[in-house]
């Protein structure tokens, strides 16, 4: 068997009972997948039944509604828009493994944010949307940051370059650094609904869609020269989410709330100048093709996070004047 055939099936069947087919992140983007299916089907089915009652009442159709006959046949709404917001993380447990050397597992700490410190929270997102229709996908790029708290008392146990750890130290005692300050950046494929409107114009909605962690890792120990800092391909994300938005002409206000799950395995390849996306990536991908093992080991954890955000985004076509308009 040939190295590359033999890489491909490692990726999809694991070693030792560890598939990724049985892992966490497959449910999610399964049920992504179904949303965006089943997203897409409402939206045929509603765009056929408004085109099927239009024709059944032609006669008895008004100027208004052929005008929106004319705007729906002109094909989707694109929309492109940014946001704002804040995240909190949920503590987590954080295992660091570099087998013969190093086994310690770190829990009952916790992560901030820092959303108005530089790097700012923010997301760029895309959206499409059938004239007429309530179902909609969404590509949506999130730019969160989860930092370890230095000064919480965390619980250590295993070993670490072979020495039994303390059980209780300052996270900042232990790590120089522990953080995704330069990101906890995620890429996420989602199914959106809209819902019936609100009085003044509100349109509330809810989504869910599965992606990509890419994460800028600074991962570094006091007793270690080295550490790690490039952005990394992480592992698989999750999330959900619900919102009202505002059409106003040519732009649409939203106010949302999504939750955002991210099993991270992060390779420690004690790289220092990490700065730009491609290359690091590139980086990382050649090392694992290569059958390269990182020097420090692996980092795995998983971020639950709550993002509360909110933004503008911009159509590329004009609001239909009708009360199921968006």
């Amino acid at each position: 068997m040939s190295l590359s055939t033999w890489r491909v099936q490692q990726v999809i069947w694991g070693t030792g009972g560890n598939s990724l087919l049985k892992t966490p992140w497959l449910t999610w983007l399964g049920v992504a997948a179904m949303i965006i299916f089943v997203a897409s089907s409402l939206s045929s089915e509603t765009l056929n039944s408004e085109t099927s009652n239009e024709s059944e009442s032609k006669a008895a159709t008004s100027k208004g509604l052929k005008g929106i006959a004319s705007a729906a046949a002109g094909g989707s709404d694109w929309m492109i828009g940014g946001y704002g917001g804040v995240s909190h993380t949920h503590p987590t447990e954080v295992r660091v493994v570099n087998p013969g050397r190093t086994d310690f597992t770190v829990k009952d700490f916790g992560w901030i944010g820092r959303p108005f410190k530089s790097p700012v929270y923010y997301g760029i997102r895309i959206q499409r949307w059938p004239q007429l229709g309530i179902a909609g996908a969404m590509l949506d790029f999130t730019h969160a940051k989860a930092i370890s708290k230095r000064e919480d008392v965390a619980t250590f146990s295993g070993t670490h370059n072979g020495k039994t750890l303390p059980e209780k130290q300052k996270i900042g005692d232990f790590f120089r650094h522990l953080e995704f300050s330069h990101g906890h950046n995620m890429l996420t494929l989602n199914g959106l609904l809209r819902l019936s409107p609100l009085a003044g114009g509100i349109r509330p909605y809810v989504g869910f869609g599965g992606g990509i962690s890419l994460p800028h890792s600074e991962v570094g120990i006091h007793t270690e020269n080295a550490r790690t800092y490039e952005y990394q391909f992480a592992g698989f994300v999750g999330q959900a989410l619900a919102g009202f938005q505002v059409r106003l002409g040519r732009a649409t206000l939203f106010l949302e709330y999504k939750f955002t799950y991210a099993p991270y395995d992060i390779p420690l390849s004690h790289e220092p100048r990490g700065w730009l996306l491609v290359t690091d990536l590139w980086r990382q991908f050649s090392a694992w093709w290569n059958g390269e093992k990182p020097p420090g080991g692996r980092l795995t954890t998983t971020l639950m996070s709550h993002h509360g955000i909110g933004g503008v985004m911009f159509h590329t076509k004009p609001a239909i004047a009708t009360n199921t308009a968006n």
